[in-house]
């Protein structure tokens, strides 16, 4: 098992939304670990997660998410994106910015910041 820091795991975490496997991104996380997309309500648990994921993701058929800044310190790494996602003809140029709380080479908590309202216009 290769030791890589947070910041190269969230990085490939935000790498890995591109390919839209639930079970991958889930397995970022820890087994209790938290998913909280700040519109909603915090999922807590893997299995949860990648449920949440799954029903999340239903209708994407391209995601690609632009890193613009990443800062870390200890098991703190905030990541500032532009994701780019399609639905069929529908898409929109999200800008988010997440913020990942780290434990033992996993995910604990994961609070993502965007405007939902920027979301759904893009996607409705």
């Amino acid at each position: 098992m290769t030791h890589e820091t947070n910041e190269e795991i969230v990085r490939h975490f935000v790498e890995a939304w591109s390919r839209l496997d639930p079970a991958e991104l889930s397995s970022y996380f820890a087994e209790d670990g938290i998913y909280h997309n700040m519109p909603a309500r915090p999922v807590v648990g893997r299995a949860n997660i990648e449920k949440m994921i799954t029903g999340f993701i239903a209708s994407w058929t391209h995601t690609e998410w632009e890193l613009l800044n990443l800062l870390s310190a200890g098991n703190l790494v905030v990541a500032e994106r532009l994701d780019r996602t399609k639905a069929g003809e529908k898409g929109v140029d999200l800008p988010c910015t997440g913020v990942f709380e780290m434990e033992d080479q996993k995910i604990k908590i994961w609070r993502d910041y965007f405007d939902m309202a920027t979301y759904a216009r893009g996607m409705s």
